[in-house]
This record gives structure tokens, sequence and C-alpha cells, in this order.
């Protein structure tokens, strides 16, 4: 079989796709059409793993009160991130509005397993911490999976994790990576809300890249 020639034009979207993923805090209400969520997991499914062992586990979160319980969650984790900002941060970042969980329709809580009987081990036995980063791509598959579709995707990673497996009622030793929220943006913007708010700006490329 032959792989498949990706032409310029492709690229070109492939590019607009990079460009315009966003971590979305404001959505619609509107619910996602009946399968879609199932056709994103299984393209998830398709990110890269240590081993080939696909270590992430994804838990579709319903439950009006397991909801709530991650809403208090985040509250407290959020108020404790705002009492450490300098004094010259701080407004900013109360002002930032950094989860959509009152408006996304779709809650996800993704975790990895850190030790699957698939994949044998292969590639963690000097790094067992590459069930995470496996997990961590998975959920960026997700990500342009999502926004090629037209979704938007939040990860709220301003959360306890302590509490997480006991309110999700999952294996205590799941490694929790990251709660998402799915659904259509508000709003489409171009620029990031971080940039917009004046929070971060993007830095060169280059700037990361050293030469030995």
């Amino acid at each position: 079989m032959l792989a498949p020639a990706f032409d310029a034009a492709f690229q070109s979207q492939l590019d607009a796709l990079f460009r315009w993923r966003r971590d979305v805090r404001h959505f619609q209400p509107t619910k996602l059409p009946p399968g879609l969520l199932d056709t994103l997991l299984q393209a998830a499914d398709l990110a890269p793993s240590v081993g080939l062992s696909q270590p992430w586990r994804f838990v579709l979160v319903r439950d009006a009160a397991r909801r709530a319980a991650i809403r208090a969650n985040f509250t407290t984790a959020n108020a404790q991130a705002l009492a450490t900002q300098a004094n010259d941060r701080a407004a900013t970042y109360a002002r930032l509005k950094l989860a959509g969980l009152d408006q996304a329709p779709c809650h996800l809580a993704v975790f990895a397993e850190p030790d699957p009987r698939q994949g044998h081990g292969l590639g963690r036995a000097t790094m067992p911490e590459t069930t995470a980063y496996s997990a961590a791509m998975a959920i960026h598959t997700l990500w342009l999976a999502a926004r090629a579709h037209g979704l938007g995707l939040g990860w709220v990673s301003i959360l306890d994790p302590t509490s997480i497996a006991t309110t999700l009622d999952i294996p205590a030793h799941w490694a929790f990576i990251g709660y998402l929220c799915l659904g259509y943006p508000a709003t489409a913007e171009q620029q990031p809300e971080l940039e917009r708010e004046g929070w971060e700006h993007r830095t060169p490329a280059e700037s990361r890249l050293l030469h030995r």
C-alpha cells in the first residue's frame, strides 16, 4: 500500500488547523451531534503512545453532582492561584476566564494508566512518565480533530488532582492528566485569549531552538 501524498493545498489547511486551535473557555450550549464524540475519540486513539500501550483513559462526565464537585474544586484552586499572583498581575489574572465548566455541553476527564499491560513495558523502564506523555498526545490529537469539526476544547488544569479519582469513582492509581470542556465556541477568535487579555504573547520558534 502506498502512503498518501499530501499536496500543498492540504498542507496549507493543516497549517490553518494548527493556527486556529484554541484553548476555548466560551461555549455555546448546543449539544454535540449524535456520534461525533465517538468519532473524535476514535481519532484520539490514533495518537502515538509508548510501546503502543494506549495508556489514556477518557471519562465522560455527565452526572450533575460530579460536575458540581469538579466546579467546586476549580473554584477553590483558582482562588488559591489568584492569592499567589504578584500585585501587578493579580488584577489581570482575576479577569481571565479560565474554564468553560458552566457552558460546555461535554466534559471529559483524562487519565493515564501508569503501568498498562498493553505494550509489555516497552520504552517505560527508564522513563515511566511516558505513559502520561502519551495521554497528553491523545488530548492534542483530540483537540485538533475537534477543531476540524468546528468544535472548541478547553483544558482545565486549575484543579487539585488529589480528589478527582474519588469524585469520578475511578481507579485511584490512575494519573490525572486534565479535565476537558468540549463544545461549539461562542466566538471565532484567531488570536489566543491570553494574548488578547495581555497575559502573555507568543515568542518566535527559533528562541526555543538550541544548536549543539
